[in-house]
């Protein structure tokens, strides 16, 4: 049943009020992820969906794309639902907190599974790119310790960058998401770390079938995203030591 007391226009307005902030957030999140988010958490506001339940199919959608890769052979119509799988899950994966938001339902809880739902697919992914390496893929045996040495890049990167931001919380008091106008990055902060955001290797997927194109892009951003963390950690072990 949808929603009498307030339209779709009224709940994409009053979302983009109450938006996080976009420091730190690389290009794809902010200009198209976030964006597309906050259409789909007015659409489920007026289904009355919780913001469990958006996170609960934003899993769904993201198992369906991770399975694919695993079990069909690379071709251009596979390559192309991956992606559109993936960039739903993504996008699902944005409207679950602002749902929370719009309808004041934020929990520690939603949080956490959220979280738990994020850190399952960020590992899973590179394990089902290493399946299909293995299964599709002309490669030498070296070739699959590049998925393996993604998985510990962006499993570390993910999880480093949960702790900071809580740690952070903690020092302030503050419980919940900085929101827009408490701090921002430029759009060209937003372009440099463009590499380190999930929805650029979800479009990376257009090209699976398409072997070595596929493993150039995969290999660039690995390497792109282990840089980052090196650089990162540095940045926030001296952040984190100064709260003390």
């Amino acid at each position: 049943m949808l929603q009498k007391q307030q339209g779709y226009r009224w709940a994409v307005a009053e979302l983009r009020q109450r938006q996080k902030t976009n420091k730190g957030a690389p290009a794809y999140s902010r200009f198209v992820n976030r964006p597309l988010g906050r259409r789909l958490a007015a659409l489920a506001y007026l289904l009355r969906l919780t913001p469990n339940g958006v996170t609960g199919i934003s899993a769904l959608c993201t198992a369906a794309g991770l399975a694919v890769i695993a079990l069909l052979e690379p071709s251009i119509g596979s390559s192309a639902l991956i992606t559109a799988l993936l960039v739903l899950g993504y996008a699902l994966d944005s409207a679950d907190g602002q749902l929370a938001r719009l309808q004041g339902s934020g929990s520690a809880a939603g949080e956490w599974l959220d979280h738990i739902v994020d850190a399952i697919k960020t590992s899973a992914l590179h394990a089902m790119v290493l399946i299909s390496w293995y299964r599709f893929y002309p490669v030498e045996g070296a070739w699959y310790l590049v998925p393996i040495a993604y998985q510990i890049v962006a499993c570390s990167l993910f999880f480093s960058m949960i702790l900071t931001d809580q740690l952070r919380r903690l020092a302030s008091g503050k419980t919940g998401h900085y929101l827009q106008g408490q701090g921002k990055s430029s759009a060209w902060y937003s372009l440099a770390v463009v590499p380190t955001d999930f929805g650029l290797i979800c479009l990376a997927f257009l090209t699976l079938w398409l072997p070595s194109v596929f493993i150039i892009v995969y290999v660039l951003l690995l390497l792109a995203n282990a840089g980052f963390l090196m650089l990162a950690l540095n940045k926030w072990y001296r952040e984190v030591k100064s709260l003390g």
